[in-house]
């Protein structure tokens, strides 16, 4: 049996440094590393497997297989041992690898002969490259030393990828940030855009993996360390006095951060030949590594809290991210692993489109993406480990895809895509000041979405005829504490100076779920979309709720106030928020102070139960908006922020347009005035199958209201109602291929 000292795992490292250092092509590069490895680990075989794609691995470079199987022998993900490896990444050390789980036999590689054999992940901060393996006639497990020298190995493998050390001539592997490359994710909102990546959290590239004094990489190390502890003591003093969930988070981190068993794996791996970023890496993967395979969220948000020292350390070493102080491109694209509402806010509307590596439909990020109308993409895993600032970006909003650094045939077809949506918008601006009066005579009020201040100017350049929801909880969402009644005012009466005389329909706290404040207590529980949220938080937290209604009303003084109280379940829930609404407007009139001069309390129908609630409700309610976005997701049972679910079901399914049909009738029997706020609303096909089952008023945001208001004015909804009608007869379980196949015989394009 061999042993792998440290000094000869250091002397590996030397070797491979030196060999960073020659000239060569990529291939030629490669084989050498493959042969010095096999040497110097005194192995008979030594073989680097890469992946070519998602699911397929390839024979790169070998020393002591059958060199005409180099990128010819392939395999899937999870395919053999090397497979195994590449799936799992776990090691693989087995003594007599034809008898292990698994086994594939290749005959064309010869590897029949060779009984032992470990295979290590080539991966980088969660990015799985390859799998790297030595192979021996001997039938016997390789010691920890020679594991350990293997593993650092390929970590430093795969640091020269990153850097392009295998381009060239009959290059091995493309570099890591150079080559195109898509995303396939969730859309948070649509529309399209080209731009340059501008990381909210620049990457750390490790330039030197191989350190050449290990005294002196200890001291940079220790250095690093002593000032990151310095910066978590002294938030932990800016917090002093602050939330005792806050304060218990940051403890935990400082705990972290003084770990002597961190700093102990990092020390030793130094003194085995890496450099100091190299050895925080290291241990960063290794957490990452167990990080995936857990279960249990308390350790995997603490794993999480070393996984953001780590790169703390990274950015103290090398001087690398936000740090650096990287200057905005001219059409930024903001790629993210996660964002919050403040953060983004701070980088202003100046932005093309977001990209999140995580995220969801109903995130803060979505929120005021759709405010702002720009697209917005979540769940693109992977994209914040591939992009670099600058990197050329498009967003294929429609289709849920980002090409990072396109082909040129993909840049031109998308740059066509978008000269043909300029063309529209163009038409859509020589009718922003017309009705939205279709064929039939039937004309529907198209109203607006907003959240914030900078919105409202888009309220006249839309052609929207007013804002149907205004949503209140960003100004609580954007800060660190709970705003202040008169800054609330101040905002409000901001909002309806904005709009002139342009009617403000503002929805109370809708909070809970996706949407926590940050200094509120979270609530765990196991499905949030149905549990403490919107009113029910307002009707259990009535000092907050009675100070927001408080604000609108002086906010309204001598103007009229329209308020809709959010997710409301049962008739109670809306009569005693109502209640409290006038009991605070008695209150103001006894302070003297002037009220609103007209008050109209409405209630939005979220949840299937409503449309059955008693006529009491439909009569006491000034106004309705059905909330399609979650009256849809409990109508079907699916989640809308659950790809695999959400999209099997269709707006116009049969079943849900007769819900909404019922909603319409029971609202015309008490003449109450009805409306329909959604996403769906902005679609115009589903728009205007809404307007064909009665609703004569929708709210969508911005952008959507010209591409809307553009088929209403060619469509006859009595026709469409028709239409309708005969594919339910029909039983049919969705209209939308009739509806589709009666557009495209009309003379417009959809």
């Amino acid at each position: 049996m061999v042993q792998q000292s440290e000094s000869e795992s250091r002397k590996l490292l030397g070797r491979l440094r030196e060999e960073m250092a020659l000239e060569g092509a990529g291939q030629e590069r490669l084989d050498r590393i493959t042969h010095l490895i096999a040497d110097s680990m005194a192995t008979e075989v030594c073989s680097v497997y890469l992946f070519r794609d998602n699911e397929t691995l390839e024979l790169c470079a070998t020393e002591g297989l059958n060199p005409e199987a180099v990128h010819q022998t392939r395999m899937r993900l999870g395919e053999g041992l090397v497979g195994r490896v590449a799936k799992t990444r776990r090691v693989v050390n087995t003594a007599n690898a034809p008898q292990e789980h698994g086994f594939r036999y290749m005959p064309e590689t010869g590897e029949e002969v060779f009984s032992s054999f470990l295979g290590v992940p080539i991966q980088r901060v969660g990015q799985a490259l390859g799998v790297l393996v030595v192979q021996s006639k001997e039938a016997r497990e390789y010691s920890g030393d020679e594991l350990y020298a293997l593993e650092v190995v390929a970590m430093v493998l795969a640091e020269m990828a990153e850097l392009g050390a295998f381009l060239g001539e009959g290059d091995a592997l493309a570099p890591l940030h150079q080559r195109a490359i898509s995303f396939d994710g969730g859309v948070g909102q649509e529309g399209n855009a080209e731009g340059n990546v501008f990381l909210h959290d620049p990457r750390v590239v490790v330039t030197n993996p191989i350190g050449e004094n290990p005294e002196a990489e200890r001291d940079r190390l220790r250095s690093a360390v002593d000032a990151l502890r310095v910066s978590v003591d002294e938030m932990l003093r800016t917090a002093d006095g602050g939330d005792s969930e806050e304060l218990q988070v940051l403890e935990t981190y400082r705990m972290f951060a003084n770990s002597k068993g961190w700093m102990r794996r990092m020390e030793e791996d130094i003194a085995r030949g890496l450099s100091a970023e190299a050895a925080v890496e290291k241990e960063q993967s290794a957490a990452r590594a167990r990080m995936s395979s857990l279960t249990d969220a308390y350790l995997r948000e603490r794993l999480q809290d070393l996984d953001d020292l780590s790169n703390r350390l990274l950015r103290q070493l090398t001087g690398q991210g936000r740090e650096t102080g990287a200057e905005m491109p001219d059409n930024p694209v903001l790629v993210a692993r996660n964002i919050g509402p403040g953060d983004l806010l701070e980088y202003g509307r100046g932005l093309k489109g977001v990209v999140l590596e995580e995220g969801s439909v109903g995130s803060h990020a979505a929120i005021i993406a759709r405010a702002w109308a720009i697209p917005l993409i979540v769940n693109a895993k992977g994209i914040t480990n591939e992009a670099l600032n600058g990197d050329e970006i498009l967003i294929d909003g429609d289709r849920g895809r980002v090409h990072l650094r396109p082909d040129e045939p993909v840049t031109a077809a998308f740059r066509d895509k978008l000269a043909m949506q300029a063309k529209a918008q163009e038409r859509y601006g020589s009718i922003r000041d017309l009705p939205a009066q279709a064929k039939c005579g039937t004309t529907v009020r198209l109203d607006m979405n907003a959240g914030l201040m900078v919105d409202l100017p888009s309220l006249a350049g839309s052609g929207a005829e007013g804002v149907g929801l205004f949503r209140t909880e960003l100004q609580f969402l954007i800060r660190n504490k709970m705003p202040q009644r008169g800054e609330l005012a101040q905002i409000y009466r901001r909002v309806l100076n904005a709009a002139g005389n342009k009617r403000v329909v503002f929805r109370t706290l809708d909070i809970g779920s996706d949407k926590v404040l940050p200094y509120m207590k979270p609530q765990e529980e196991p499905n949030p979309a149905l549990g403490w949220r919107a009113i029910r938080v307002g009707l259990d937290k009535r000092g907050v709720m009675r100070m927001q209604l408080q604000a609108l009303i002086r906010a309204c003084a001598g103007q009229p106030l329209w308020v809709m109280f959010p997710f409301i379940a049962q008739f109670d829930e809306f009569r005693d928020a109502r209640q409290q609404l006038l009991d605070e407007m008695e209150r103001e009139e006894r302070l003297g102070h002037e009220l609103p001069s007209e008050l109209h309390i409405g209630a939005m129908l979220e949840t299937p139960s409503m449309a059955f609630a008693p006529r009491q409700f439909y009569e006491m309610a000034d106004f309705i908006s059905i909330g399609g976005n979650d009256l849809k997701q409990f109508f079907f049972a699916a989640d809308r922020e659950n790809e695999r679910v959400r999209k099997r079901y269709d707006t116009l399914n049969v079943s849900f347009l007769s819900l909404i049909e019922q909603i319409v009738w029971r609202c015309a029997d008490t003449k109450t005035p009805l409306s329909f706020c959604g996403e769906d609303a902005g679609r115009p096909v589903e728009a205007i199958c809404l307007a064909a089952m009665g609703l004569q008023a929708l709210s969508m945001r911005p952008a959507s209201i010209g591409p809307v208001k553009h088929l209403i004015r060619k469509t006859n909804l009595e026709e469409l109602r028709d239409l309708i009608d005969e594919a339910r007869r029909a039983g049919e379980q969705s209209v939308r291929t009739q509806v589709m196949d009666w557009l495209r015989s009309g003379d417009w394009v959809v």
